[in-house]
C-alpha cells in the first residue's frame, strides 16, 4: 500500500484528485488531505506518506515551502506538483526540491498515472534495497542515487517543456539557439546538448520544421499572398524561405499552394 499526500486550497480539486487516484490504483493507495501547506506538512509527518502531490498557490504556507520541509524530513520520498502556473522560476524551485514532476492544472490522465506509477517505482527500488542492506547500514546512497536521476529527468523535462514554448510563441521572430538558452538561463553549449537529446535533432533543424509546417497551414488560404506567409511564418527574405520550403518538401511555396487547392 502507498501512502499519498494529497495539498490543494481548491476543495473540488482535492477531491478530483482524490478520485483519479483511487480510481486508477484501487487498494494500492491510501489518501491523505491537506488544505494548505501547513496541514500538508503535518499530515505527511503524521500519516508516514511517501509520495505528495501539491499545488503551489496555498495559503499560509505554499507548495513550495511545504515540499523544503517535506524533503528535509524525507530525503526519499516523491513530490510532485500540479499547479495553475506555469511560470520557469516555479519550475526552477522544482528543480531544487528534487520534484519528481512539475504538471500543470489540470493534468491529463496519461500524465497522472505516469508520474504516480514512476513515484510507486521510485518506491518499490527504495524498499527493496532497504531490504537487501538490512538494518542499521545506513541509507545515505540510496538517497543519492535516486534523487539524482529524478532531478536530471524532472529538469529536462522542464527545459524542455518551457524552450518549446518559447519557440511556438516567438517562432515569427528571429531567434536563435542564442536566444532561447540565455532566456531560460542556460549555456549555448549545455542547451544544445540537451536540445539534440530530448527532441532528436538540432535547434535549427526543429524551427525550420516549425516555421515551414506554418507555412503549409497558411498556403491552404488562397487570400493570404506568399511574400505575407513568409513573414507570418518567421522568415523575413521570401527567397529564402522559397529555397527552405523546396528543401524541405521539394515542391515550391506555389507548387505546395497548387497542389492542395486543386487537390
Amino acid at each position: 500500500m502507498y501512502r499519498v499526500l494529497i495539498a490543494d486550497d481548491e476543495p473540488i480539486e482535492r477531491q478530483v484528485i482524490h478520485k483519479k487516484i483511487n480510481d486508477f490504483f484501487p487498494e494500492q493507495v491510501e489518501v491523505f488531505l491537506a488544505t494548505n501547506g501547513f496541514e500538508a506538512v503535518d499530515e505527511f509527518k503524521k500519516n508516514d506518506c511517501s509520495i505528495a502531490l501539491l499545488d503551489i498557490a496555498m495559503p499560509g504556507k505554499s507548495g513550495l515551502e511545504a515540499a523544503e520541509e517535506i524533503r528535509a524530513f524525507d530525503p526519499d520520498c516523491s513530490i510532485i506538483f500540479l499547479t495553475a502556473f506555469d511560470e520557469f522560476s516555479y519550475a526552477k524551485k522544482a528543480i531544487e526540491v528534487k520534484a519528481l514532476d512539475y504538471l500543470l492544472k489540470p493534468g491529463s490522465d496519461e500524465d497522472i498515472i505516469g508520474v504516480f506509477e514512476e513515484a510507486f517505482s521510485i518506491e518499490d527500488r527504495i524498499r527493496k534495497q532497504n531490504k537487501e542492506k538490512g538494518p542499521g547500514d545506513g541509507d545515505a546512497s540510496t538517497v543519492f542515487d535516486i534523487t539524482e536521476d529524478d532531478s536530471d529527468r524532472i529538469k529536462s523535462n522542464i527545459i524542455v517543456r518551457e524552450a518549446k514554448n518559447y519557440i511556438d510563441e516567438h517562432y515569427m521572430e528571429d531567434i536563435s539557439l542564442q536566444d532561447v538558452a540565455g532566456v531560460l538561463g542556460y549555456s549555448d553549449v549545455y542547451f544544445c546538448k540537451l536540445f539534440k537529446q530530448n527532441f532528436g535533432k538540432s535547434f535549427i533543424v526543429y524551427l525550420n520544421e516549425l516555421r515551414i509546417g506554418k507555412a503549409k497551414e497558411l498556403l491552404s488560404n488562397p487570400a493570404i499572398n506568399i511574400k505575407d506567409i513568409s513573414c507570418k511564418a518567421g522568415y523575413r527574405d521570401a527567397n529564402y524561405f522559397t529555397r527552405v520550403f523546396k528543401r524541405m518538401t521539394g515542391k515550391t511555396p506555389s507548387d505546395y499552394r497548387n497542389g492542395v487547392l486543386g487537390s
